[in-house]
């Protein structure tokens, strides 16, 4: 039987040589793939960590879209992700981690590939069937960054004034103003509910208690229509625990990726020591 001082080694000098699990991130509609800040290096030490920038507002793809009058749908931001992960990543089966509207995308593109998909993590997902709550959309008409992000924290102390200050230059931008009303106007009444019982891989939906974007409450009924589903509320949380609650987050998401039968409750011990296999390493 292994040592449990290996494990708690392993987490805190991990093999450098070998493939590592694939871990993709999929943003929400209010962030950019920065908004991954406190997660990234931490699972990037034992998952190989992908974030796909399929929505990015004042990118070119979105924009030829618009000049096209084509819709920015889920539809289309799940065949990008396909795209992105057939292409340049070709290393599945991927786990998913996904916040708000990621978790729409989560959510279609592992029914609709379930081959390439492990497992799942959705944080605050939108398109659970309740009525989504969008502060962003009186911030962008007021050009009042603060009331957004300050909406999305249960404590104030965890904005950081670096987000303020980048929505403050995103919204005097007109570019960045047209794709991201266009992907509202696509997205936002899209519902992925009478899917989740086709989702068939381990998942997990983590909302803040004090979520006041998306229902915890109709994520938890969700949960229960999963075949292999769990769901935990955050306490004094909000919208975006992987920001708030980040350092619990962080492992819980290695542990429930990694264990044999992950929990979504686990134990300090469980948390502390959970460690990805390596595909292939020597």
């Amino acid at each position: 039987m292994a040592s449990p001082l290996n494990g708690l080694i392993d987490r805190f000098r991990p093999k450098r040589y070998g493939r590592r699990p694939s871990l993709v991130l999929l943003n929400g509609l209010a962030e950019q793939a920065e908004s991954w800040y406190l997660n990234r290096r931490f699972w990037g030490r034992f998952f190989d960590v992908h974030v796909p920038n399929i929505l990015a507002y004042e990118g070119e793809a979105l924009h030829r879209r618009v000049a096209a009058r084509e819709p920015i749908t889920v539809d289309y931001l799940v065949r990008q992700l396909h795209l992105y992960l057939d292409q340049f990543a070709q290393t599945p089966p991927y786990h998913l981690v996904a916040s708000s509207l990621g978790g729409k995308v989560a959510v279609e593109f592992a029914v609709r590939h379930p081959e390439l998909v492990s497992r799942v993590v959705l944080m605050g997902p939108a398109g659970m069937g309740d009525v989504e709550q969008l502060p962003i959309m009186e911030g962008v008409a007021g050009r009042n960054p603060e009331a957004l992000v300050r909406s999305v924290f249960f404590r104030l102390r965890h904005v950081n004034p670096e987000m303020i200050e980048y929505y403050q230059s995103r919204f005097l931008s007109r570019r960045w103003k047209t794709g991201f009303l266009k992907t509202v106007r696509g997205t936002l009444d899209y519902s992925v509910r009478d899917k989740m019982k086709e989702l068939r891989c381990p998942t997990l939906l983590i909302s803040g208690a004090n979520d006041k974007v998306c229902d915890p409450k109709t994520a938890r009924e969700a949960a229960a229509e999963l075949p292999n589903g769990m769901f935990l509320a955050v306490p004094r949380c909000g919208h975006a625990p992987q920001i708030e609650k980040a350092w619990k987050v962080n492992r819980l998401v290695v542990h429930f990726l990694s264990a044999a039968k992950p929990t979504a409750r686990p134990s300090w011990a469980q948390l502390l020591l959970a460690k990805p296999p390596r595909r292939g390493s020597v």
